[in-house]
């Protein structure tokens, strides 16, 4: 998977799939120079698991801009509890800086307040104070042959993820507000209220790190993690796994998983888009972490990008009619 089932057992976070990130990408705006594109999809297999995103939950895209590891600006998503009758729900956008947009809570200028989320074919696109918007059911954009990977990479030559669906979050967004620097990074959260509390029950940037590297037991930690303080407390584990699939010797490893850890999206804006430069939606990062893993003994598992994308914003495209799932899969 990408970021699909990040949880413990190939399973959603905390057992609920209105809590799990599937997708990150940062690329610029179509059709408007000086902008860029933010997307956090989540849910993955929507809706046949969850048909609303989690009211009590927060969903962030992080974004340092001073190379530091940690959140310089924040922006958070929150939403209504669906309307009863119609499963309706409104989100709410809030944009946070400095020491603010270091904490969870959704914090700082409102950008859109109330806004619809859209659970049908067609997005709704708002547009207020020089931000773009738009949330709802989409097709999901991530594509691979997960079937010949489980399979000992034995492939089979069909997309996994050709009919699915997922929640986006697409914000087009003033690269003046995001900093100074063309190179930024940026990471997701999804962060749940307990108690009066904000806990962190996903999290990740690079796609296909979790599923590939960290132990069951280590999941919800990862999750709940900090990227600061992901290489003192994850780069030795992860050099163990790349030697054992891909002969790495420990040197280059090391030099392997610096472009990954800490697990922050780089993206310099002065250069095409292109993962690991940001990531857009045709990129084919299964290939690039098949390459990696295995010290380049496996390139490719031969599946391209999904021909559905929409030309302008939100770029996600229409949804797939449901195929209802009774569970998620294995």
């Amino acid at each position: 998977m990408s970021h699909h089932l990040s949880g413990p057992n190939l399973r959603s976070p905390r057992g609920d799939a209105r809590l799990d990130m599937t997708d990150l990408f940062a690329f610029p705006a179509a059709d408007t120079p000086g902008r860029t594109v933010l997307i956090l999809n989540v849910n993955p297999y929507a809706p046949t698991q969850a048909a609303e995103f989690h009211p009590d939950a927060v969903y962030r895209i992080n974004v340092d801009n001073d190379g530091d590891h940690r959140a310089d600006v924040a922006y958070s998503f929150t939403f209504s509890a669906p309307e009863s009758g119609t499963g309706a729900q409104r989100v709410t956008v809030h944009r946070s800086t400095g020491a603010a947009a270091r904490k969870h809570e959704p914090t700082g200028d409102v950008l859109f307040s109330e806004a619809p989320v859209a659970f049908g074919d067609a997005p709704d696109v708002i547009e207020a104070n020089g931000y773009k918007l738009s949330v709802g059911l989409r097709s999901d954009p991530f594509f691979a042959d997960l079937e010949g990977i489980v399979d000992n990479f034995t492939w089979t030559g069909k997309d996994a993820m050709a009919d699915a669906n997922v929640f986006g979050i697409a914000l087009e967004a003033p690269d003046a507000d995001l900093g100074p620097d063309p190179t930024i990074g940026i990471w997701g959260r999804v962060s749940l209220r307990q108690n009066g509390q904000l806990v962190s029950v996903d999290r990740g940037a690079h796609p296909s790190l979790t599923a590939y590297f960290n132990a069951e037991e280590v999941k919800d930690a990862y999750n709940a993690g900090e990227p600061a303080d992901d290489w003192e407390t994850y780069h030795e584990a992860w050099t163990v796994v790349l030697q054992h699939t891909g002969d790495y010797t420990t040197a280059a490893a090391t030099e392997t998983l610096k472009l990954v850890l800490p697990d922050i999206l780089r993206y310099d804006r002065s250069r095409p888009a292109g993962y690991p430069n940001g990531r857009t939606l045709v990129d084919d990062v299964t290939s690039a972490r098949l390459t990696m893993v295995s010290g380049g003994k496996i390139p490719t598992d031969h599946i391209g990008p999904h021909t559905d994308l929409l030309p302008a914003f939100p770029h996600l495209g229409h949804p797939h009619p449901v195929k209802w799932l009774q569970s998620e899969p294995s």
